[in-house]
């Protein structure tokens, strides 16, 4: 899996305001690896879990369909300045954060709190989400990000910037320039109608018939199956994964393996300069 498309597996981040200002009143989701629901629901919160459970592995073409990353640009030394800007200030304000009550006490509230075992978590604030569709403060972003490590504690990995999905390109690239890091959203969702929620279950050719891993990635297909079509379910979202590794590649690419990858070499690297 390319690491741009492995950012669904990290987490799938479905908050507030990013569906589409002003449509608010979504959470994001963690990653989080559910069975086919007991009882199916159609509301967003179990489509992010539905999407980051099937997105936890290699990405298949059918989930290829329901997934759009921003066009990668030629980097500028410009970028790159810009870029370290952005994650400098990130690191610097949320540091803060490395105790997640100090999160919640200043308004980022977990989502799916009873769900234990989310590979990344999301803490949420709704008041940037919103503030984030007009104005772009590095220091505010929408979410914190948390992974829980080998001692039960969920520790501070970064922190996630949205935008609403119908914004020119070029917004996105004025926050988090595109030559650096990729924006991503979901599209192209066929979902089961209001009503009919036990038809998420439903498979075609051993394959689900709904959702992140159908085949069904038109309207007219989706028609023909009585789905409900959803060319563009959530915003356009990025994480900064400012405290998992030290290069932009490791920061914006959304693939925290990547940057623990990264992390493990530099520790190697320096052992490795320590030996006689």
């Amino acid at each position: 899996m390319i690491p741009q498309l492995r950012t669904l597996a990290v987490g799938l981040p479905i908050l507030i305001a990013v569906a589409g200002f002003p449509n608010i009143g979504v959470a994001q989701g963690g990653h989080v690896h559910p069975s086919p629901p007991a009882k199916p629901s159609n509301d967003t919160a179990q489509m992010a879990g539905m999407a980051d459970h099937a997105m936890s592995g290699a990405m298949s073409a059918n989930m290829m369909k329901h997934m759009e990353l921003t066009p990668a640009r030629s980097p500028t030394h410009a970028d790159s300045l810009r870029a370290t800007t952005v994650a400098s200030e990130l690191k610097a304000a949320i540091a803060k954060y490395a105790d997640t009550t100090a999160a919640v006490a200043d308004g980022y509230k977990m989502f799916l709190p009873n769900i234990k075992q989310q590979h990344v978590y999301h803490f949420t604030n709704n008041r940037h989400a919103l503030g984030a569709a007009f104005h772009f403060d590095a220091t505010k972003p929408t979410s914190i990000l948390y992974a829980r490590g080998a001692d039960g504690a969920l520790h501070l990995v970064g922190a996630m910037y949205t935008m609403p999905k119908n914004v020119k390109l070029d917004r996105l690239n004025d926050r988090v320039p595109l030559s650096v890091g990729r924006w991503h959203k979901h599209v192209n969702w066929c979902v089961p109608k209001k009503g009919d929620e036990v038809r998420w279950l439903e498979q075609k050719n051993g394959e689900p018939l709904f959702g992140p891993e159908s085949a069904i990635a038109t309207k007219a297909e989706c028609d023909a199956a009585r789905g409900d079509f959803h060319p563009s379910l959530f915003g356009w979202m990025i994480h900064a994964n400012v405290f998992e590794g030290a290069s932009l590649a490791a920061i914006f690419s959304d693939d925290h393996h990547a940057a623990k990858h990264e992390a493990a070499g530099s520790a190697d690297s320096a052992a490795r300069g320590r030996r006689p």
